[in-house]
């Protein structure tokens, strides 16, 4: 480690070179934390709205079965 900050202090041009990748790359690294976080919440969208249909479907199918049946049984 002592190599490594007395190269650094030997060379001051690459060392703001390196502080300037770091912050690149802490830049890149938030803007793929926020798209991350962006696509977490159309999916967690996406699969509610999925359930919601599937949800609705089977009410329908119920509901047209009792319908059947109803009907069936008064003899209609």
């Amino acid at each position: 480690m002592a190599q490594a900050t007395d190269d650094l202090n030997a060379n001051p041009t690459q060392a703001q070179q390196i502080l300037e990748e770091v912050r690149e790359l802490r830049q890149k690294v938030e803007q793929a934390n926020q798209k991350n976080n962006e696509f977490n919440q159309k999916f967690d969208n996406h699969q509610k709205t999925t359930q919601w249909v599937v949800q609705l479907a089977f009410s329908l199918i119920a509901a047209a079965t009792v319908t059947v049946i109803v009907l069936t049984v008064l003899g209609r």
